[in-house]
């Protein structure tokens, strides 16, 4: 896997770049003025980050891994400390799939229902593999979604979930908190 130089990386013309960011070179970039990255940040190849006429911010301490598809035009929001495994993706605009409209890029909005809603992941969530997740969504604090889930409501703090669609599993434990304010100290 090779990455952006950081000369590269302040070429594409993002809105704000941290330090130590790592962007795979086969990572596709659209509307980067209205991509915001935080510091410690790596984006995996075949990655997707598409802000068209919304945006995406970027945390700090993020990791997305390979073939994540992040579609930002109501905006998408990923808090410090979160992460989201292989094939990740989340969606803050959706056609309507009922027939009831026309889909897809190609058509005009006039024939189109599109269901917009911005997507938040708060700090320390994570996110599974293959999982999907909808419009106007928020992932609470250190919320854990298990691989191959669609999410298609907000969750609780703290608590794990898992299936098509998300059911929250059991909650999760927080010892993560006690890491954070020791690798926090140690900067």
């Amino acid at each position: 896997m090779g990455f952006y130089s950081r000369e590269q990386l302040e070429k594409i013309g993002f809105k704000s770049l941290g330090k130590n960011v790592l962007i795979s070179d086969k990572t596709s970039i659209y509307s980067p003025e209205n991509i915001s990255i935080g510091n410690d940040v790596r984006v995996d190849d075949f990655s997707i980050l598409s802000a068209g006429g919304g945006y995406i911010n970027i945390g700090n301490h993020i990791h997305i891994a390979a073939f994540g598809a992040f579609f930002g035009g109501s905006g998408i929001v990923m808090e410090d400390f979160t992460t989201t495994s292989s094939r990740v993706c989340i969606y803050s605009i959706s056609d309507d799939y009922s027939g009831e409209t026309m889909t897809n890029p190609m058509i005009p909005e006039k024939y189109k229902k599109l269901e917009y809603g911005k997507v938040i992941i708060k700090k320390h969530s994570i996110i599974g593999s293959g999982t999907t997740i909808l419009p106007g969504v928020t992932l609470e604090e250190g919320t854990s979604i298990g691989a191959n889930s669609l999410v298609l409501k907000s969750t609780e703090p703290w608590g794990i979930y898992a299936g098509s669609p998300i059911k929250k599993l059991k909650d999760r434990k927080k010892d993560l908190l006690k890491l954070e304010k020791e690798f926090l100290g140690t900067k």
